[in-house]
């Protein structure tokens, strides 16, 4: 059963309200949902109930800390500026990614616009990246673009619901050379993509997977087109040579400019976007919402979560950078709301997933921008471009595009980040080329979800080997490289009394081998000290630990006494009940534990009661 909710009316109630209230809106989108969504209902508002803090983008944070006819100029000015750069890398995204040039500049429009009005970043600057490109171009392989419309609108809500869930946070989680392995994976694929552009080679079908891909191009290079390679060439050599000039020069669009001119004037034999795409619309089209059935959804969420996945991550890097530029710390849960919302509106245009473009951030700053105006002038500049360009832009040469996207590849591709990382360790490495072949010859979804989970199996083995449990045989041992001061006079531990100092965090990693250690000990003491100052943290699996342990010691009449336990070990011991099977007691810090020991021992009843039958 296919569901068609939306008339024009309700699409326009429904942006209005994600303008001011994105999560009031939600609420209304599931109003008209199947009742089959009715727990969907109740999720939005348990989070909407539990985060009640106002929705403040940065757009609104600048109008109330004042805006001066200085600041508008200087936004102005780096509005065009980014449009100018954005112009070639919107149409040349699109193209990558299986789409029309035009759905690029759609959605370097409306995301734009929504990223800079709705966002939480000040110069944040919004589109179509390179981090999209095999996503959407498998999405729209095996669902057709009305499926990346409607995965782009579940991509969205996911973000919205992040951002009022304050899962922004979370994203910092994510280790670094996963990031750098998926990004670098996502160059090469995109760069891949253009080689028959760059070569011009006259070959109807290529296959979407990497190997396959490249075989077709090594044995069809008796098919390429000399003109084609000859503008790619001279495109690609334009570009470097302005970047190397100056960075203030819009390279990408110069090096458009000069190829389709010498392609027009000379009449080369060489495709371009209006020979490939002979009907591109002119402006912005009108907003429709798709029709979609729930097996549609269903079969979309994975794409909807990496394309949330993405954007999140890219954006809020791209922001992390922008605050190191401009000096002001950006709203990370606000931004993830910003990019929902936009995302949901590219699709309703009919464009393509978007998030924060790193390089256009940049460029946004260096130009001037301080404030979103500057992104929003980005987007109307556009918008203009795509109302009276459009004509003029079919006749730039795939090969001209090319030549941008393969630039745009090396520069995500961060060679010299990949090497350093390569360098660090065997762990780092592994994960960073793990999840780059992965990303390139299988999936990105697989490789992200394989490279967070073998990387966080390597932490956690890390993690374990830094934990320590030392015996400790007199009063004074390790105070000193502890960073105390050492005891006056160095007091041994008494005989019958075993001291273990935890070093680091008592989790599942290390359970195992803390029992192993006191089953190790020769003979069971009559008392055992455990020192847990310098264990911050305990799981469940280290509460169960030391349960064993408590029933090793009550079997043995051994006295546990817990020394300097830290708040959240201790916190975790008080519900787990230790304190009810506990034949022991908690002292204060390691002075009064020692105390306690001598006191016990000196006591007669003690002695008798606490004599181990394994040890007589």
């Amino acid at each position: 059963m296919n569901f068609c909710l939306f008339d024009f009316g309700i699409m326009l109630t429904l942006l209005k309200l994600m303008l001011f209230f994105p999560a009031l809106a939600l609420i209304h989108l599931c109003m008209y949902i199947n009742q089959q969504f009715s727990f969907a209902k109740l999720v939005i508002i348990f989070f909407i109930m539990k985060n009640s803090n106002p929705f403040v983008p940065a757009f609104f944070t600048c109008m109330k800390e004042g805006y001066s006819f200085n600041l508008f100029r200087a936004d102005v000015i780096a509005g065009l500026t980014v449009a100018i750069v954005a112009l070639p890398l919107a149409m040349a995204m699109a193209v990558a990614s299986g789409a029309s040039p035009d759905k690029g500049l759609v959605t370097a429009v409306v995301a734009g616009f929504f990223i800079s009005f709705l966002g939480g970043s000040r110069v944040q600057i919004g589109g179509p990246t390179g981090a999209f490109v095999v996503v959407i171009f498998n999405v729209i392989a095996q669902h057709g673009f009305n499926g990346l419309i409607l995965s782009s609108i579940m991509a969205g809500i996911i973000l919205i619901v992040a951002g009022y869930a304050k899962l922004g946070k979370l994203i910092k989680y994510i280790p670094y050379p996963v990031i750098t392995g998926f990004t670098t994976g996502i160059a090469v694929i995109i760069a891949s993509s253009q080689v028959k552009d760059f070569l011009g080679l006259t070959v109807d079908n290529v296959p979407a997977d990497f190997l396959n891909k490249w075989y077709v191009y090594l044995t069809n290079l008796d098919k390429t087109t000399y003109a084609a390679l000859l503008l790619g060439v001279l495109g690609l050599s334009t570009i470097i040579i302005c970047k190397k000039i100056s960075p203030k020069i819009p390279s990408y669009l110069v090096s458009i400019l000069l190829i389709s001119v010498l392609a027009y004037v000379f009449s080369m034999p060489v495709e371009t976007i209006g020979s490939r795409f002979p009907s591109l619309p002119t402006g912005l089209p009108s907003p429709v919402w798709p029709e979609f059935s729930l097996d549609q959804i269903r079969d979309l969420v994975p794409s909807a979560f990496t394309i949330a996945f993405l954007a999140g991550i890219e954006a809020l890097l791209s922001a992390v950078v922008a605050d190191g530029l401009i000096g002001h710390k950006h709203s990370l849960n606000q931004e993830l709301v910003g990019q929902g919302v936009a995302n949901i509106a590219s699709g309703i245009f009919g464009g393509i997933p978007a998030t924060g473009a790193i390089a256009r951030t940049a460029t946004n700053i260096k130009a001037g921008g301080r404030t979103p105006v500057a992104g929003i002038f980005h987007a109307i500049f556009l918008l203009v471009f795509l109302y009276t360009a459009m004509d003029i832009l079919a006749f730039i040469p795939m090969a001209a595009l090319a030549a941008v996207l393969f630039m745009v590849s090396w520069g995500m591709s961060d060679l010299k980040h990949f090497i350093q990382i390569a360098k660090i360790s065997p762990s780092d490495r592994t994960i960073l080329i793990l999840t780059f072949l992965l990303t390139v010859m299988v999936d990105l979804t697989v490789a992200i979800g394989v490279g967070v989970t073998f990387a966080s199996l390597l932490f956690m083995r890390h993690m374990a080997r830094s934990v320590e449990v030392r015996r400790q045989h007199h009063r004074s041992e390790y105070e000193a490289q502890d960073g105390d001061d050492p005891a006056d006079d160095d007091i041994e531990i008494p005989e019958d009394v075993i001291v273990l100092q935890i070093n680091g965090p008592l989790f599942y990693g290390f359970a195992s081998e803390f029992c192993d250690k006191l089953k190790s000990l020769e003979q069971m003491p009559r008392i055992l000290i455990l020192r847990m100052r310098f264990m911050p943290y305990l799981d469940a699996s280290g509460e169960n630990s030391i349960e064993d342990i408590i029933k090793i010691c009550r079997e043995h009449k051994t006295y546990v006494i817990f020394s300097a336990v830290r708040p959240q070990p201790r916190a975790i011991l008080q519900k787990a009940g230790i304190h009810k099977n506990l034949d022991g007691a908690i002292a204060v810090d390691f002075e009064h534990a020692l105390a306690m020991a001598k006191e016990l021992l000196a006591d007669k009843n003690f002695m008798e009661k606490h004599i181990d039958p394994c040890n007589k």
